[in-house]
């Protein structure tokens, strides 16, 4: 290839590999490969989730069940309270988190008017105040909550607000302990940094465990929770998420520490690889985020209603030893998110599928070092689509191409479920493609003289309109012989040497012209290409030059109309005092050599093989059978839109295999009622005369003759059964009748 050429090509794919490359460095980023990237990620997630229930976490769910018969929510938290108590001494779990906010008192309106009586009217009321002061611990359901949370492994969630609205409380309710105070924070790291809180009643958060916030500021700009911030940071100090927070109450509480890349500096943001949960290990991004690890849809991790917790009546194993969250699924409490995996799903299992996932090491990691690795594949394609341009003509470079973006695919996958990487899929995939696009107009705008002499070549085969066709889509055409299935039709007017006989030469040009033209119309108009012209004989095949996926049914369809023409001309040859003609049509479908054969002094466009030579001897068969079109088994199954008449199971002269040929009768969605009837009552007295049930078969042969007449195909099986009467084929027999001759 000229230098130019290369340099041109070289040039093309630099201008697009700047492009991507500004877009790795965010100068600027295009939004419309975020937006692709966000959709392969989505994918890959629904392609490798287990879909598999959790053999760790447990949602107990308020749902509309429970609310039905609870009550509607909130619930007292007395109730709450009897809930906590039935889990971890009923159930046996091991850590129970709450997917629920509990800023304010328990409102209970009997509760407050008992209390307003006894200091005001009733004060005075011995008795009153004797059963007041019984009664009040029981109404005290905060109180109740709290004991009932106290020293158990509990974890209430809160929420973290980004902002603070002019004319509301910056914070409400307390923060659990921090996870790092301002001491131990590395004040290098990027944490996220709300304004305020909405936190839980100090009497409920003392009686816990811990806390986690289950407030999502990391959301995409789609919307979609791919990612939860792991930690955030409030007046210096570090909190963390209600899911790492329950894994450490898994685990007993473990301390956390940040995890640095080896031989990397402990204050650079960049280096952080992971944080450190006992033996745990949590893969945090840039936000101190991680990416939520989905087992499955909605309902994969096990949900039990909190209605059979509080009745006890829910499945003890499926509770025991488990983590528990509690949350809710009722529509009208608004808990769903948009994932992933669902664009209506349940926000209470995006948390148990976070615990679930640090406890099985499931959480997959995109440490810094992929930003360099991103820059360097995009430089390899580079160079790589620049040499598979440059060097191979359309077909190999597609090929390569297509072979480039499959190892592109598989390596992430393989980076993505080995090693738990996640490697941006959607840059790579797109910048090959797009090289390849401009590449590729590229050469059709240098070759376009070549290939229009290709279509030159081959428009003495094929009708204009693929002519055409050819030069508005730049198709690989080659003339190189090759092999691929196609299919082939044979035609032939019956009796025309007699005919021909009785006609001055002026004549006979004439009428050769006057039915070939139509005949060769109908091949052209179903995408044909003419192989040859052997007098009044026609040879033509379907799926070269031009790749044909529907060759089959083109080939059957072109059979049908040069009948249909034949039919027509009758009327004008009679009243030009010629004879009216028929034509016998043989169309087989099969793998072929095609290209251009011949010698050095004549080449021409053509098919052979056994498939070819089936096709011709399917034409001769037309005559034996007294039929029009025949057709072979493997073209009527690739055009089944077509219906089928089943005339025999033969062996050509020279073939060893036995084939089933058929006579096409039409379009089955509008075949009429009689040739339907036809159908049934040949298929009848075939299955007969191939169980060599003579008589029987005789008779449904017979009866066929008289109503359809004009068909003697009916006579030659009654002329077959007569001589099977006396000499029985061999027990073996399947219906095959051998033909000696051509």
């Amino acid at each position: 290839m000229q230098l130019r050429s290369i340099v041109i090509r070289a040039g093309i794919t630099a201008a697009v590999l700047i492009v991507f490359l500004l877009h790795v460095w965010g100068i600027p980023q295009i939004r419309f490969l975020a937006q692709l990237e966000n959709i392969v990620y989505d994918a890959r997630v629904r392609l490798t989730m287990p879909r598999t229930p959790s053999p760790n976490v447990v949602i107990v769910d308020i749902d509309e069940r429970s609310i039905g018969v609870e009550g509607h929510w909130p619930w007292p938290r007395d109730r709450l309270a009897h809930l906590t108590e039935q889990l971890f001494e009923r159930y046996g779990i091991r850590a129970l988190g709450y997917d629920i906010n509990f800023p304010e008192s328990d409102r209970d309106s009997g509760a407050e008017i008992l209390g307003q009586l006894a200091k005001g009217e009733l004060a005075d009321n011995v008795a009153f105040q004797q059963a007041f002061e019984k009664l009040r611990p029981s109404l005290e359901t905060d109180a109740l909550f709290a004991d009932a949370i106290k020293g158990r492994n509990v974890v209430l969630g809160y929420v973290f607000r980004p902002i603070v609205l002019e004319g509301r409380a910056a914070s409400i309710g307390v923060l659990p302990p921090p996870v790092f105070t301002q001491d131990e924070v590395i004040k290098e790291l990027a944490f996220l940094e709300p304004e305020g809180f909405t936190g839980n009643l100090r009497i409920l958060q003392d009686a816990a465990a811990n806390g986690g916030f289950f407030d999502n500021p990391v959301v995409d700009q789609d919307g979609v929770y791919r990612r939860v911030p792991a930690l955030q940071m409030y007046e210096g100090d570090v909190y963390a998420s209600l899911g790492v927070q329950l894994a450490r109450a898994a685990r007993g509480w473990p301390e956390m520490e940040f995890a640095w890349m080896p031989d990397r500096p402990s204050n650079d943001p960049k280096y952080l690889e992971y944080l450190l949960i006992g033996d745990l290990r949590v893969p945090v991004d840039r936000d101190l985020a991680l990416y939520v690890p989905y087992r499955g849809p909605s309902f994969t991790i096990p949900y039990v209603s909190a209605t059979d917790v509080l009745h006890g009546t829910a499945n003890a194993e499926l509770l025991r030893d488990k983590i528990v969250i509690v949350g809710t699924s009722a529509p009208g409490l608004y808990d769903m998110r948009v994932t992933p995996v669902s664009e209506t799903f349940i926000g209470v299992e995006v948390h148990a599928n976070i615990v679930d996932g640090i406890l099985t090491q499931r959480l997959k990691s995109k440490p810094y070092y992929i930003e360099g690795a991103r820059l360097s594949l995009l430089v390899l394609l580079a160079v790589l689509m620049t040499f598979i341009m440059a060097r191979w003509s359309v077909v190999p470079a597609t090929l390569a191409t297509a072979l480039l973006v499959l190892a592109l695919i598989g390596g992430n996958l393989v980076a993505w479920q080995r090693f738990d990487l996640i490697v941006p899929l959607a840059p790579p995939l797109l910048f090959v493609l797009v090289v390849f696009v401009l590449q590729i107009l590229y050469g059709l705008l240098i070759e376009s003289r070549g290939k229009r002499h290709l279509s030159q070549m081959f428009g003495q085969y094929i009708p204009p309109e693929l002519v055409e066709e050819m030069d508005r889509d730049r198709q690989e055409i080659s003339l190189e012989g090759e092999s691929r299935e196609m299919s082939v039709l044979f035609s032939d007017v019956r009796g025309f040497t007699g005919v021909s006989e009785g006609l001055e030469p002026k004549q006979l040009a004439q009428l050769m012209n006057e039915f070939l033209t139509p005949l060769t119309r109908a091949i052209h108009e179903r995408r044909g290409t003419i192989d040859k012209y052997m007098g009044d004989a026609v040879m033509a095949f379907w799926g070269a030059p031009l790749a044909d996926e529907e060759h089959a049914s083109h080939a059957v369809a072109a059979a049908l109309e040069m009948v249909a023409v034949m039919h027509r001309l009758g009327p004008e040859f009679r009243a030009k005092g010629w004879p009216e003609l028929k034509v016998g049509v043989g169309v087989n479908t099969g793998l072929m050599n095609v290209g251009n054969m011949g010698s050095q002094f004549r080449m021409a466009y053509t098919v052979m093989g056994d498939a070819v030579n089936l096709g011709s001897r399917l034409e001769a068969l037309t005559r034996t059978y007294a039929v029009e079109i025949l057709v072979s088994e493997a073209t009527r199954d690739a055009a089944p839109e077509f219906t089928y008449l089943e005339l025999d199971r033969v062996r050509v002269k020279g073939k060893a295999e036995a084939i089933t040929i058929f006579e096409p009768l039409g379009l089955r969605d509008s075949l009429p009622k009689e040739l339907k009837q036809l159908r049934a009552r040949h298929k009848q007295a075939l299955m007969l005369y191939r169980e060599q049930q003579w008589d029987a078969a005789e008779r449904e042969f017979f009866s066929l003759a008289q109503s359809y007449a004009d068909k003697p195909l009916y006579r030659l099986y009654l002329d077959r059964i007569a001589y099977f009467r006396q000499h029985p084929p061999p027990a073996d027999w399947e219906g095959v009748f051998t033909f000696s001759t051509k």
